[in-house]
């Protein structure tokens, strides 16, 4: 199977509904608007395809990114070419599965999460965020979380939205994770509140750092 015959397959399964939520969200004209449960089901499918999914990911479709992401292989990529993915995304919906399927697994993705962290380019400043963010959580050791909670205090507040998103999470994990600095990235979340006005849908929860802060806490019971 090739790319156009993967592309022919992925219009058939296109959905007016999904498209209209990827247009809300930020997505640009070129997606089919592919429900993410029938990507998963034809990578299943087609299995891992490092090639195919490059030449899929060169295409510029959403929906051909989406499932590139669930064929490449990470580790087959060299750290030029992890940044590079990176830089192309165009749709934050794609910059998160990304990441989650593909940055993080990377050998060299610490290396990478450094360079991001000091970049100006939206989509490396989000994937730094995340990385960071995900370091919170699993490998603490070595971070200066103080000095991160400044960098957030001192930019969030002007930062793009789609860093500003990945930021927020880096505060919030910091708040959960860490009780020594709890009130602190609850103060921060206050003073910027950003996101404080976020619609949520009932049952979820806010994204606004203190809220989500607290509720989370409250779960660890």
């Amino acid at each position: 199977m090739n790319a156009k015959e993967v592309l022919k397959q992925l219009e058939a399964l296109g959905d007016e509904k999904r498209r209209k939520h990827n247009t809300k969200w930020g997505a640009h004209d070129n997606q089919f608007g592919v429900k993410l449960g029938d990507i998963r089901k034809l990578a299943k499918k087609i299995k891992t395809n490092h090639e195919l999914a490059l030449a899929l990911w060169e295409t510029g479709n959403i929906d051909a990114r989406l499932l590139a992401i669930l064929l490449i292989e990470s580790e087959s990529l060299s750290a030029d070419e992890m940044d590079q993915l990176v830089r192309s995304v165009t749709f934050t919906h794609v910059a998160d599965w990304l990441y989650s399927y593909v940055v993080k697994h990377h050998p060299d993705k610490e290396t990478l999460r450094q360079k991001w962290m000091k970049d100006a380019d939206i989509m490396a400043a989000r994937a730094g965020w995340s990385a960071t963010a995900g370091r919170v959580v699993k490998d603490p050791d070595g971070l200066d979380l103080a000095a991160l909670l400044d960098r957030i205090e001192s930019e969030m507040a002007d930062a793009a939205p789609e860093a500003q998103w990945t930021m927020n999470m880096c505060l919030v994990e910091i708040g959960i994770n860490h009780a020594k600095h709890r009130k602190r990235a609850l103060a921060i979340g206050e003073k910027l509140g950003i996101y404080r006005d976020y619609p949520v849908t009932k049952g979820c929860t806010s994204p606004f750092a203190p809220i989500w802060i607290n509720e989370m806490v409250s779960r660890q019971g």
